[in-house]
This record gives C-alpha cells, sequence and structure tokens, in this order.
C-alpha cells in the first residue's frame, strides 16, 4: 500500500468514527445566507481566484456566507471534508481518486476547478550557464514535495519527459515537510528545489535562487486544485453548489480580465506578511503561464492527462472514469449565466 493509500485508509477510518459525533450537513442559514464551510489544503497565491471571490463579494452575491479554514496538508482536508468538518474542499484532484481507490461509500466529486496547472517552478541554487537544459539536473541533489502529492507528481512527470530518471539519475530529497522546504533549501540544501509562489520570486529577489522553468509550462493542463464535495452533499444542497460555482466563475472572469496589480491588491489581505511587489510578480508569473482556470468545467482531457500524471508516479491502481468522480453542470450552468 502506497504512502497516499495508507492516509486515505486511515482518514476513513477516523471518519466512520467520528460521523457519530460531527454535523456533515452545510447550508445553515446566518443572517439569510447560506453558511458553507470551505477547507482549502494550503493558504496560497496560487488560489488567487478564490481569494477575490471573498474580498469581492462575490459570494455574499450569491447569497453564501463562507468559511474559509486553511487546512494544511491533502490528508488532513479530505479528513476533514469526509468525516463532515468542511462542506466543501478545495485541493487537488488525485485526492478524490485516492478516496474512491478505497472504495468509499460515498465519493468525492469534483464540481468546480480552480487552477489547471501545476504551480511550481524549478530553482536553481546558481543561475543557468547559458541556455537552460533539463539535463543539467544529472547527478545533482533535488530537493522535492513529498511522494505521491500532485507537485511530486507533476515534477516527476516533467522529468521524465526530458529523459531524467528521478530515482537513478538525481540525489532526490522528499523526506522534508511541505512548510519547511523553502527553508531548507536557503539553508543550503539541495542544487535545484521545486518551489510554489512566492518563495520563488521571493528567493530570486533575495539572491537565494534563481527560476530556471515552469512544471506548470511542462506538465500541461490537469485539474490540479479543484472544489470538491461529498456526493451526499452535492445531492442534498444542488442549490448552494450552484451558488458556490456562480461565485467563483464571477471570480475567475474578473481574475482573466484584472491586472496582476489589482489581482494583488484584492488578495493581499490573506497575504499580509507578503511583500506587495512579490505579491504582484507571483500573481502575474501565474496569469501568464495560464494557471488560473477560466472556469470550473474539468475537462475529460485534463483528467486523463493527471491520470496519466499519477500512473507515471506509480500512484493509480486503475483508471477512474471522468464521470465517475467529475460532475460539470455547476460548472456549465455558471459559464454560461454568472455575470
Amino acid at each position: 500500500m502506497s504512502q497516499r493509500s495508507s492516509w486515505i485508509a486511515a482518514a476513513l477510518a477516523v471518519c466512520l468514527t467520528l460521523a457519530a459525533a460531527l454535523a456533515g450537513c452545510g447550508g445553515t442559514q446566518s443572517g439569510g445566507a447560506a453558511k458553507v464551510r470551505v477547507g482549502e489544503v494550503t493558504r496560497s497565491i496560487f488560489y488567487a481566484p478564490q481569494y477575490a471571490a471573498l474580498q469581492k463579494g462575490f459570494f455574499k452575491e450569491e447569497g453564501l456566507d463562507v468559511e474559509l479554514t486553511t487546512t494544511f496538508g491533502g490528508d488532513k482536508t479530505m479528513t476533514a471534508l469526509l468525516s463532515g468538518g468542511i462542506d466543501i474542499a478545495l485541493v487537488g484532484s488525485e485526492t478524490s481518486i485516492y478516496v474512491h481507490q478505497q472504495g468509499a461509500g460515498d465519493p468525492v466529486i469534483n464540481f468546480a476547478q480552480l487552477t489547471q496547472t501545476d504551480g511550481t517552478f524549478l530553482v536553481a541554487r546558481k543561475p543557468a550557464e547559458g541556455l537552460f537544459d533539463w539535463s543539467q539536473l544529472k547527478g545533482s541533489t533535488f530537493l522535492g514535495q513529498r511522494k505521491g502529492g500532485m507537485p511530486q507528481m507533476a515534477g516527476e512527470f516533467t522529468l521524465k519527459k526530458h529523459g531524467i530518471d528521478p530515482q537513478v539519475d538525481l540525489n532526490l530529497i522528499q523526506n522534508v515537510d511541505f512548510a519547511n522546504i523553502p527553508a531548507a533549501f536557503a539553508s543550503g540544501t539541495g542544487e535545484y528545489v521545486q518551489l510554489f509562489e512566492p518563495q520563488a520570486t521571493m528567493f530570486e529577489k533575495e539572491g537565494k535562487g534563481h527560476v530556471v522553468a515552469s512544471f506548470g509550462i511542462e506538465s500541461g493542463k490537469l485539474p490540479y486544485t479543484v472544489f470538491m464535495a461529498k456526493k451526499s452533499f452535492i445531492g442534498k444542497n444542488g442549490d448552494i453548489v450552484q451558488k458556490f460555482a456562480n461565485a467563483v466563475q464571477k471570480a475567475q472572469r474578473w481574475v482573466q480580465a484584472a491586472s496582476a496589480e489589482d489581482i494583488a491588491e484584492a488578495i493581499a489581505p490573506f497575504f499580509q506578511d507578503t511583500d506587495k511587489g512579490v505579491l504582484t510578480d507571483s500573481v502575474k508569473r501565474y496569469k501568464e503561464q495560464g494557471s488560473f482556470a477560466a472556469d470550473g468545467v474539468v475537462d475529460e482531457q485534463e483528467w486523463n492527462n493527471l491520470q496519466d500524471v499519477m500512473e507515471s508516479a506509480g500512484e493509480l491502481k486503475q483508471r477512474v472514469s471522468h464521470e465517475t468522480l467529475v460532475d460539470n453542470r455547476f460548472a456549465e450552468k455558471a459559464k454560461q449565466h454568472a455575470k
């Protein structure tokens, strides 16, 4: 059993224990608005459209009172969702597949995509000599992400595409916690590191590293971060899910049209410790490579690309059909009607 399968199995066991104690139904009324509890896997500039939806009042316009909690990790996020601690999760689509692989009776359904590429960048300790070539990584010490998570799987997928076997051609380090990876690199661990924003931009400005490539561009489009809920929640609260998808679509359209400066201004309250210039540059980098999805629809090609990445990493027991874990009804309707 893989590491990811193990934590999903543990999560399911916890949920069975807590099911009687936790209230899993959302949609309670708060001053006329339906309350929705959302858990995000981490706090990230990568999720700018979500913060824009909150800050610009798009959820309120739809009659929703959204309570956002950062759950810090795919395992914790999925445990919170399965046990009823949150109503909607913002997390990588691979987690819904891991739950499905464990035979969950109440599957987790993807209903609105937020990001459509990997969000990490290859950062080198020293600037590339001449034009960067992926072969320069061979024989180096590479500080990667956690095994089984989408950042690491997308990273390995990209490396293999360029003829690099991560387990053979690199000194691959994967035992550093996600939150500690930037600090580990800054303290001297590794010659290359895989980083999200704003750490990549911050390291460049501080002279600690140099962005030489984008894993998002290299690994292609996939449902990287998606809003999802249990099938039972969607069945009982279809009107709330539709309103949620509408608000997300409004934010996505606003982000597509807005400048990096305006987006940074809107999401700044969620990143009070981040320099405004770094925030703007990070948003610009994600916009330029098309990381922010223009709508919430998870198309079949993206879904299959996700499974190709998982399969390459050895984390997929068997392929899951698009219609089994994706419900595009809400995103499609939002795309047509949300203004």
